[in-house]
C-alpha cells in the first residue's frame, strides 16, 4: 500500500523526507508541502507515516479490501509509541494492526562513527561491519560449508 500525502495537514517539516528509504518523498518547492514522487517504487515500510508528527500521510489500499482507491486511515500514537490503522475487507471482516513506532529507545543505536574501525581482517569477511555483535549473534551468523553445497558448486 503506497503512502501519499494530505496537503492540508503537511506543515513541510520533511520528517518524511529524511527518513524515506528509497527517496521518494520530497518537498515541494512552491507548496512547500511533501508529495511521493513515485507511488510505484514505495518500499511500503511505512517509514514516513511513522515520522509523521502532523499524521498527514496515509496509505492507499489495495482494490481487495479498498475499491475505487479509497485509503487506509493511519493513526500515529506518540504517547503509546504505537502506529495502527484498521483495514475493512469487501466481505465486512475487519483487521486491526498495531506496531512500535521503534523497537529501540531513542539514542540507543550507536552510530558508525562511535563503532571502532573495522580491521584488515573485517574488510575480507562477507559479514557486514560489526556483524555478528550489534545483531547479539554471539557464535556468529550461520553459514554453509563448501560440503553442503550443490555438487559441482564451489
Amino acid at each position: 500500500m503506497p503512502t501519499f500525502v494530505y496537503m492540508t495537514r503537511c506543515d513541510g517539516c520533511g520528517h518524511c523526507v529524511d527518513i524515506c528509504p528509497s527517496d521518494i518523498m520530497h518537498i515541494d518547492t512552491t507548496t512547500r508541502r511533501a508529495y511521493n514522487i513515485e507511488p510505484n517504487m514505495c518500499w511500503e515500510c511505512y517509514s514516513c507515516v511513522k515520522a509523521c508528527p502532523q499524521n498527514a500521510i496515509d496509505a492507499r489500499g489495495y482494490a481487495d479490501f479498498a475499491p475505487l482507491g479509497h485509503s487506509v486511515r493511519v493513526l500515529r500514537e506518540e504517547e503509546k509509541g504505537t502506529i495502527s490503522w484498521k483495514i475493512k475487507f469487501r466481505d465486512g471482516h475487519e483487521k486491526n494492526f498495531v506496531s512500535p513506532i521503534r523497537t529501540t529507545k531513542w539514542g540507543s543505536i550507536q552510530s558508525p562513527a562511535e563503532l571502532p574501525v573495522p580491521s584488515a581482517e573485517d574488510i575480507h569477511s562477507q559479514e557486514l561491519a560489526h556483524e555478528p555483535e550489534v545483531l547479539n549473534v554471539p557464535d556468529g551468523l550461520p553459514a554453509l560449508r563448501a560440503d553442503q553445497l550443490k555438487q559441482g558448486v564451489v
